[in-house]
């Protein structure tokens, strides 16, 4: 045994004895007199005292028969108070001491009874009496529960009344209007239990739910359709038995069809045992479902909603989820049978008579649709089958002496141009089409010019046929411009003029028009924009207009500098109508410059100037400085409340494309640090998790991106309230594959590395999402920063167990990489791994004798970090220490001892308090207590 130097003896001796008389001062008086004092205060009533004695007993109290009584005495004062459930806990821990207690087994009884659990009271009397046959009060209350148990289930086998007694309500008209829908709520709660659901199937509740729907009153048509979604949802055979408030009836009747739906295809994988084996097989009534869908789409008697609600479910239904599937025979089916009856939705023309009604969002809804049925489409006979279905519908409707039949033709066309835009541009350049919308355009009718202006923007997305338009178009629509006095028409001609002034995209040295005449339309274009007497759907074409000029550079910075234009085109951008979306993301993106650029290699542009070929030029304005400035007024602006609303819009019209276009400009928002706490306050983390979990690959990743950026720097209770900070995990994981970009594999470690800080629960779902073997690989990275932060995300994750074991597994380099990096000359990573180590060890003791056999300068290491000069490093250094000393490997702890580690120690030790180092000192001093404990070491006694 070693002796400590003299010097810090009557130091250790004083710490040693401080530290024994706080172990010795666990003695806090005696179980019994204090179970006799609580005794007492319950008998003179003073019931909270008596708790108060009872639980100071229980802590102190070892002998097990002792604590059962305690607990039992206990039970009964919690009785007194009404806590009924610490009573029964309380007299359980009675009853799992001795199982005969009969005064604790009628205490639980008691307190089960007022908890409502009559079946475990029961038990308990019937056990009490068993003990004590004799017993009337036993007798009594056995018999009483046994009469409310019977009470009870009477009560529940009569659901089948009250399931009728609801119907009678409901469908009695002179019954009071409150009774009715209290009846309605009732039976919709009933329906989502699958117990209660089968009663109302078995009482005959189909045919009285569809009375319900023929009374035409919204309330019982909304109550019926809720109900029949909750009985349908997932269950195969009670789907195939059945066959103001507007846009609520549809929205329920759309939830209805897809549990339908789901149930059929399996689209739901709850189990259901045998019943689902009733209906053999759902190809017919799948088939039954998409007909009366397409009927639906092209019936004047839907409303607006109805229709949207339809074709929503087409493209959520219809089209395969996954290319890899290779059958496309429900796309083939709704080709064959429903293709004509969609195009009829494009070719409407609301503001002729006789019309099918509409919302704002139907007609992009259905180009939507037909985008997906055309993509679905496998193979060139398919698609040629499409081709020719949509042009024998488009002859079929131009007649020369029906202007309306033809106007007809070309807004479907216009529809198709906005969807599938092949079969549109075929279309257009059929012989005698661009001839014929040119004509409409001088045509005396207003609908006629405004449905030809509409066609001719949709048609010039191509550069060539932009190119053929400027040649012929554009002196026509000027004159529509300068001639019209319909605000509806000239805003559509300005727009037109807007597509085609921009067809150069942002290649500065393409500009089709004279310099200044871009600006001169844009100024305009916001003119309206910010005018609030103009009707929504015009207002709608001045974005359109505005999403083509700010290709242009000077457009975009005269944009974000026009306060009013940017709030009135926010304010659009969270209205009903949704066909505005796209817009607003071109705007945005152009305004952020987030689209893909290209890479110019000075060496091909030499060439490319030297052979005479065109060179895109880069507008001064479009250099990162300028971009900064815009990106900041768009966010004082509001611009992140206005995406948060967009990206909540109907899954149709925000199609996949335009989720990436949300996607980039969050990224190219949240690119500041600075910026970040503005995103969140406003909603911008929240709306980044569904974007980063649906839509393109290069979308989710951007998105990905963004949300890491975030998650980073910003406490994740306050970005993702409540259960949302789970969905965040994912998303980051997945910027960790080696695909990935340096940049994004950084910030998703940084994330991880802030989510794994805030909680277990996080820590374990990091885990469950396999991202351990990519932080642990990200940990050997030759990049400085990207180890450092793999290393600090570990450090962070020690704590979990499930880490823990990967750790203690033999035939790996995982500690032994850890240790080594303790050893680096980076302070941070330093910190990092000594963090990690230190809290590993501290959980894991066996650990500690493992990290001495993983590297032979284990020792050297650990010196270095105690005799560090920052006090993090030191601090962290000797916790290692002091965990090895606690870890009950007596051969090691002699081991650091007999080693220099004594002498460090002690000099640390008998240091000064000092406030800027004081955790190391105190830890040092804590660790030579243990060595003294351990016998290691003993105190000095100079002589008297």
């Amino acid at each position: 045994v070693m002796e400590a130097p003299p010097l810090v003896l009557s130091h250790l001796i004083e710490i040693h004895y401080k530290y024994k008389l706080r172990r010795w001062r666990g003695e806090m008086g005696d179980p019994v007199q204090l179970k006799d004092e609580g005794n007492k205060h319950f008998q003179a009533g003073d019931i909270d005292k008596a708790i108060e004695c009872y639980t100071n007993a229980i802590k102190v109290c070892k002998d097990k028969k002792v604590l059962a009584v305690i607990h039992r005495n206990r039970s009964a004062c919690y009785l007194k108070k009404e806590n009924y459930t610490n009573a029964a806990s309380d007299a359980s821990k009675a009853i799992d001491v001795d199982a005969s207690d009969i005064k604790a087994l009628y205490r639980r009884c008691q307190a089960l009874e007022k908890l409502g659990k009559l079946d475990m009271a029961f038990k308990d009397v019937q056990r009490c009496a068993t003990l004590e046959p004799k017993n009337k009060t036993f007798l009594e209350t056995l018999r009483r529960l046994g009469a409310e148990i019977q009470a009870k289930l009477k009560t529940t086998f009569s659901t089948d009344s009250r399931v009728q007694n609801m119907f009678e309500i409901l469908l009695d008209e002179e019954m009071e209007k409150d009774k009715r829908e209290k009846a309605a709520n009732n039976l919709i709660v009933l329906s989502r239990e699958d117990a209660g659901a089968e009663r109302i199937f078995q009482n005959n509740g189909v045919p009285l739910l569809l009375n319900m729907i023929e009374t035409g009153k919204p309330e019982m048509i909304l109550a019926a359709i809720r109900t029949l979604s909750g009985m349908c949802t997932g269950h195969k055979a009670r789907v195939s038995q059945d066959t103001g408030k507007e846009n609520e009836i549809a929205l329920a009747t759309c939830n209805l069809f897809q549990c339908i739906n789901d149930s059929l295809t399996g689209g739901d994988t709850r189990e259901y045992g045998k019943e689902a084996s009733l209906v053999l097989d759902a190809s017919k009534d799948l088939k039954t479902i998409l007909l009366s869908l397409l009927e639906m789409v092209s019936s004047s008697k839907v409303s607006g909603h109805g229709r949207d609600q339809a074709l929503n479910l087409l493209n959520k239904n219809v089209p395969r989820k996954d290319k890899k599937e290779k059958n496309n025979s429900r796309t083939l089916f709704t080709i064959d049978h429903g293709l004509k009856k969609i195009l009829k939705v494009c070719g409407q023309v609301p503001e002729l008579p006789d019309q099918l009604p509409l919302t704002e969002n139907t007609q992009l809804i259905a180009s939507v649709l037909l985008n997906k049925l055309y993509d679905d489409l496998t193979c060139d006979p398919e698609r040629n089958n499409f081709r020719d279905i949509c042009d024998e519908y488009i002859k079929s409707k131009i007649d020369p002496n029906n202007m309306d039949k033809t106007i007809h033709a070309i807004n479907t066309i216009s529809g198709l141009l906005q969807g599938p835009f092949d079969v549109g541009n075929a279309l257009v350049g059929r012989q005698g089409i661009m001839e014929m919308m040119v004509a409409l355009c001088g045509s005396e009718r207003e609908v006629d010019q405004m449905v030809a202006v509409e066609a001719l923007i949709h048609a010039s997305s191509k550069m060539s046929r932009a190119s053929f338009i400027i040649t012929n178009g554009v002196s026509l629509l000027k004159d529509i411009y300068k001639k019209t006095k319909n605000e509806k028409i000239k805003i559509r001609s300005l727009v037109g003029l807007c597509k085609l002034g921009s067809a150069g995209g942002d290649d500065y040295s393409l500009r089709q028009f004279a310099e200044g005449s871009t600006e001169k339309l844009a100024k305009q274009c916001r003119k309206w924009l910010c005018n609030p007497q103009i009707d929504t759907k015009t207002r709608k074409w001045a974005i359109e207009g505005l999403a083509y000029l700010t290709n242009d550079a000077d457009v975009k910075d005269d944009f974000v500098e026009d306060e009013l234009a940017m709030k009135a085109m926010f304010e659009l951008a969270k209205s009903k109508d949704k066909t505005i979306l796209y817009a607003v993301a071109c705007i945005l993106i152009n305004c952020t410059n987030c689209y893909d650029k290209k890479e110019i290699i000075p060496e091909l542009v030499q060439l490319a100037k030297f052979s005479k070929q065109h060179v895109p030029e880069q507008h001064p304005k479009d250099k990162k400085d300028f971009i900064e400035k815009r990106v900041k007024r768009l966010l004082k602006g509001g611009v992140t409340s206005a995406l948060a609303v967009m990206v909540k819009a109907d899954s149709s019209i925000l199609t996949d494309q335009t989720k990436e276009m949300l996607a980039r400009v969050f990224l190219a928002l949240s690119e500041d640090p600075k910026d970040r706490g503005t995103i969140v306050a406003q909603g911008g983390g929240k709306a980044l998790i569904p974007l980063a979990l649906e839509g393109t690959d290069v979308g989710k990743v951007k998105a990905s991106h963004a949300l890491a950026k975030i998650a980073a720097i910003s406490n994740p209770e306050i970005a993702f309230p409540g259960e949302r900070v789970y969905e965040v995990v994912r998303p980051l994981v997945n910027l960790l594959h080696t695909d990935r970009e340096g940049m994004q594999n950084f910030e998703a470690l940084r994330g991880l590395t802030n989510l794994a800080g805030y909680s277990e629960k996080l820590r374990v779902k990091i885990v469950k999402e396999k991202a351990l073997p990519e932080i642990e690989n990200y940990m050997f990275e030759e990049h400085d920063q990207i180890r450092q932060a793999a290393t600090e995300c570990m450090c962070n994750l020690v704590t979990c167990k499930e880490v823990q074991d990967r750790y203690l597994e033999d035939g790996n380099d995982k500690l032994k990489l850890l240790v080594l990096l303790c050893g680096e000359d980076d302070e941070s990573l330093q910190i990092a791994a000594a963090g990690a180590l230190a809290m590993i060890t501290a959980s894991q003791k066996k650990l500690c004798t493992k990290l001495t056999r993983v590297t032979t300068q284990w020792l050297e290491i650990l010196q270095r970090l105690c005799l560090h000069v920052n006090p993090r490093i030191q601090h962290r250094g000797l916790v290692i220490v002091y965990n090895m000393l606690n870890s009950d490997d007596s051969e090691l702890a002699k081991k650091l001892i007999e080693s220099e580690m004594l002498e460090i120690l002690t000099v640390i030790g008998k240091a000064e308090d000092n406030p800027k180092r004081q955790d190391p000192i105190d830890t040092a001093r804590t660790c030579l207590v243990k060595a003294m404990d351990l016998g290691l070491i003993k105190p000095f006694s100079s002589p008297s």
